[in-house]
């Protein structure tokens, strides 16, 4: 909540009068709002809550500072948002409104499994669910009802092997006035929270940057956004996908505003109170160093948690780090989330997962044993890198009792790995309770952990071309 002097606005702390509120109820918010009687109220940068309580405020005569509330609710209602992108022609994934068991059933022998349940206006991706059956459909299902009654529920077509990018901004009166664009480096399945992001993105052709921001302008022009926003896509080959909008400022506001030097919430702040602002003249393209936003997690503080990530927000922080190299600001973030390069005193564990995630963790693999590291792999992942010509020494399950190898608990009680990638392969009971056992066992002995193969491969092809101690310790301010 802002009074303010559109002439003299600054987002310095000290220059505005502001109650910043977080998880407050409508009722209280009222409260502070007859006590202080603003001008305005911006629920564009507190995250998920605000933007619950927008259209509450509205109707109660609230003046709201930005986009309209009534935007608001058209990108956050999924139903409302979806209709909107098949009238302004935009490409997403299939999806269908939650209406009965017999609709749902005839929705998913349409698309098929897997299939992703997404409720509205929640936060952190609670109860979405990517759903492989229906026994799982069912239940989560029930969870998602359970989160938000008040709103319609989304069944979606989930598409794997797919790039997510992201796409933030801001803009005045529908018009986009600075952007940047940025990707993942896991691919779409893993909440934005909790992936790997890079920027400049480095994998996405100019065809594709090109769809992605003509698409973005549309949206904004016909949402009416003067604010932030941020727009998350699928892109697969030439087809781009629109997953969602989110009328505020997202956690990678700050991340693009670093690397790109350009404060995308004080252009943002100055569009809202309709005060002066000087417009960008520069992108992401103008830029030689590269930024890495890696995610922090808490799963050893959380007895029993199984690391395994999803489309709902496991992580507790995140780094962003810059380098003059997609490697190095790789390596520095992650680093500095808590990773560290692996010893050659020490093996490194890969359990796979399945055939396409065997094939992709296959280079990196390679440049393992090429710079004289020592691999050991399950059983299935052994024999396919061996008949590869990736030397790999094979380890026992933890359900498997034999003389002729190594159980792999065994080796991880005596700290035999130095990291650990486990990439889940199916959801069979054996695959569940021995992965989870392995990755169980990797966080409570403080060995790294990977469950990725995307990062996972990133990550090895990172430490494998530069030596930590060529490293750069550099300042923000030196980076040009």
């Amino acid at each position: 909540m802002i009074n303010y002097n559109p002439e003299t606005v600054s987002t310095d702390y000290d220059m505005c009068d502001r109650l910043y509120f977080d998880e407050l109820s409508f009722e209280r918010v009222l409260d502070v709002i007859d006590l202080e009687n603003p001008r305005g109220v911006i629920v564009s940068v507190g995250g998920q809550i605000p933007n619950n309580l927008a259209m509450k405020l509205y109707r109660q005569s609230v003046p709201i500072l930005g986009t309209s509330p009534i935007s608001i609710d058209r990108a956050e209602n999924r139903n409302k948002f979806s209709a909107m992108l098949d009238q302004l022609g935009i490409d997403q994934p299939q999806w269908s409104a939650l209406t009965s068991m017999d609709d749902v059933k005839a929705f998913v022998e349409r698309v098929g499994f897997p299939v992703l349940v997404r409720p509205s206006y929640v936060l952190s991706g609670a109860a979405m669910n990517v759903c492989y059956d229906y026994e799982e459909l069912e239940r989560f299902l029930r969870m998602a009802s359970e989160v938000s009654k008040e709103y319609p529920v989304v069944i979606s077509q989930f598409m794997t092997e797919t790039n997510e990018i992201e796409f933030d901004a801001v803009a005045q009166n529908g018009e986009v006035v600075e952007y940047a664009i940025s990707e993942h480096v896991e691919y779409a399945g893993v909440h934005s929270g909790d992936a790997t992001m890079v920027f400049p993105a480095q994998q996405i052709s100019f065809a594709t940057v090109r769809q992605v921001k003509k698409i973005s302008r549309a949206i904004a022009k016909e949402l009416n956004i003067s604010g932030p926003f941020n727009i998350q896509f699928l892109a697969k080959g030439r087809d781009v996908k629109v997953i969602e909008c989110n009328l505020r400022a997202s956690r990678s506001f700050p991340f693009v505003s670093k690397v790109l030097k350009t404060n995308f919430i004080d252009t943002a702040t100055r569009i809202m109170l309709d005060a002066p602002y000087t417009k960008p003249d520069k992108s992401e393209f103008d830029i030689d160093r590269m930024g890495v936003k890696a995610s922090q997690f808490s799963f050893a503080r959380l007895q029993n948690a199984d690391p395994v990530l999803g489309v709902d927000m496991s992580s507790t922080g995140e780094v962003g780090c810059m380098g003059d190299s997609y490697e190095e600001a790789l390596l520095n973030s992650l680093i500095a989330t808590g990773y560290k390069i692996p010893s050659k005193d020490k093996a490194i564990m890969i359990s796979s997962g399945g055939t396409k995630e065997k094939v992709a963790m296959l280079d990196a693999a390679r440049a393992l044993v090429s710079k004289g590291y020592t691999i050991c792999a399950s059983e299935g992942t052994a024999k396919f890198l061996n008949e590869n010509g990736v030397k790999a020494t094979v380890v026992a399950w933890p359900d498997e009792e034999t003389s002729d190898k190594e159980n792999v608990m065994q080796m991880i009680a005596d700290h035999k790995f130095d990291l650990i990638v486990n990439i889940p392969k199916s959801h069979s009971k054996r695959e569940l309770t021995n992965g989870y056992r392995i990755r169980r066992g990797a966080i409570d002995h403080n060995i790294p952990l990977i469950t990725n193969a995307r990062l996972a491969s990133a990550f090895i092809e990172a430490f494998c071309e530069i030596d930590q101690s060529d490293l750069q310790i550099k300042s923000w301010q030196d980076y040009e």
